[in-house]
């Protein structure tokens, strides 16, 4: 399999067997139980990909790395655009209300976080204070003005939304975008860096 897996993507196929020998009881738990692993923005091995195990509780996140020839399947934030579950909580519901709206946008968004992870895996996730984690695929530049306009729609939400842009040199937050300030944050797996144009190549 070729190591083309983006931040966010998640992935089934690891096993205990394959985590560190230090790692809490919890990962091992939550491997056991058949939950996905997370893409995380780190560098690895060429034969590795960086990952991340979520636990239950919010503070139980476990960083490590997954062989890439044991993945046996691969769910992207925007395969999870059109897929429902049926959970009286706040960030379903944003994401029933913007869904129609992100879609009329033309853009190739999707969704990560809490509620992804929930939609592609089933296990739950979210909770009542949960907010909802877009992506938004940005190969081309998204001017200031356009992201504030994105920005008012997320407010009409049912809940907090953070919505990430990903351009071609890594991410950076929709709201920082829209923002006054010169430079935003980009994030990538080498570093995390101030930057005029995210959809700049640094130098």
């Amino acid at each position: 399999m070729v190591n083309t897996f983006l931040a966010h993507d998640l992935l089934w196929g690891m096993t205990p067997e394959q985590l560190p020998v230090d790692a809490p009881a919890w990962v091992s738990e939550s491997i056991s139980a058949g939950q996905p692993v997370v893409v995380r923005r780190a560098l690895s091995a060429p034969d590795h990909i960086a990952v991340g195990v979520r636990g239950r509780l919010r503070e139980q996140r476990f960083a490590t790395v997954m062989s890439i020839d044991v993945i046996s399947r691969r769910v992207k934030p925007e395969d999870l655009c059109h897929v429902s579950i049926d959970r009286d909580v706040p960030a379903v519901h944003a994401l029933n209300q913007l869904r129609p709206m992100l879609d009329d946008c033309g853009w190739v968004w999707g969704v990560s976080g809490s509620a992804g992870f929930e939609l592609a895996s089933g296990f739950q996730a979210l909770h009542a204070r949960s907010d909802l984690d877009l992506i938004l695929r940005a190969p081309q530049p998204l001017d200031r003005l356009k992201a504030q306009a994105l920005v008012r729609i997320l407010d009409t939400a049912a809940c907090q939304v953070d919505m990430q842009l990903q351009t071609p040199f890594g991410a950076i937050a929709l709201r920082e975008w829209a923002g006054p300030a010169r430079r935003v944050l980009l994030k990538n797996a080498r570093e995390a860096c101030l930057v005029i144009d995210p959809w700049e190549q640094a130098a």
